[in-house]
């Protein structure tokens, strides 16, 4: 095994760069961003050609979605993402800054609510890349999930989003069936026949959108389809499960414009080394949810 030579302001300049030390080397990881966790037939065959050209010819793939090629020497960093530039790929993703965005494959999926794909594109576009250059207090993770099946872990993240299918009851066309369609198919008993009339307990509700369609009178129907937003979470040494906003946000620029407010407010009042989570511990939850939903001043 080669011996360390790169100096520590060396290894912090290429590591903003999203290039990690491989441990007792002079070779580097450099961390390639999906911008949604989805890349192309094109964009895999560039990958894979710059993992051989520059590397060991491995491929790692990160919990957060992202692609490490390992085994990459110190002098061919630069040469690396001049390589992957020439397809539109970046490396990156370290860092005290919002990093890259983790999303389901909710556009394809069965249980899919929204266009996760989609929406995580514009939050890469409007956060990660947009406010690159801005430092927060630490690292601010994003994940968007399609359903409250909550595949990426949304509550585990400083933002979670969740997509969101609102149903509506048809009380003049339910029939008070005896084995009711809708009730059979809720996994949390969030609907009950009540004096013969479906009736959704919306405090158990997840707004998963399974019930709709199952009665065949249309006792159930469709209502908006929206986001829950989530903040506050974390994984690690330290774990705390995020609060849900107690507004569904049926707008997709409202819910945007209330992701910058949260990052504004992490930015403004984080201290250094203090993850989002410690921030609202601090000023208790109440208080920055009154603040977020209710905050015009900062756009």
């Amino acid at each position: 095994m080669a011996t360390l030579t790169i100096g520590q302001a060396e290894e912090k300049r290429v590591k903003e760069l999203g290039f990690l030390s491989n441990r007792g080397t002079d070779n580097f990881s450099g961390r390639v961003i999906t911008e949604n966790g989805l890349i192309t037939t094109e964009q895999a065959k560039k990958i894979v050609e710059a993992a051989e050209k520059y590397g060991n010819g491995n491929l790692a793939l990160t919990a957060r979605l992202t692609i490490e090629c390992q085994g990459i020497p110190f002098e061919q960093i630069d040469a690396f993402r001049i390589y992957l530039a020439e397809a539109g790929i970046e490396t990156g993703g370290t860092g005290a800054k919002i990093r890259p965005v983790m999303s389901c494959k909710g556009s394809t999926c069965q249980y899919g609510l929204i266009d996760t794909f989609g929406l995580a594109k514009e939050i890469h576009d409007r956060f990660y890349t947009g406010m690159r250059s801005v430092s927060l207090p630490h690292k601010f993770k994003i994940a968007v999930g399609g359903c409250p099946n909550n595949c990426v872990k949304p509550d585990l993240n400083d933002v979670g989003i969740i997509g969101q299918f609102l149903p509506v009851v048809n009380q003049v066309a339910c029939q008070g069936c005896k084995n009711c369609a809708v009730v059979s198919a809720c996994a949390v008993g969030a609907p009950q026949l009540v004096e013969k009339k479906i009736k959704i307990n919306n405090q158990t509700c997840l707004n998963c959108g399974i019930c709709i369609g199952k009665c065949p009178f249309e006792g159930v129907v469709c209502g908006d389809r929206g986001y829950k937003i989530v903040m506050g979470g974390r994984w690690g040494k330290q774990v705390n499960r995020g609060h849900a906003l107690k507004r569904i946000f049926l707008n997709k620029n409202e819910l945007l414009d209330t992701v910058l407010k949260i990052i504004n407010f992490y930015s403004d009042n984080g201290l250094p080394r203090e993850r989002l989570a410690q921030t609202i511990e601090r000023f208790g939850f109440d208080a920055v949810e009154t603040i977020i939903l209710n905050d015009q001043k900062r756009k």
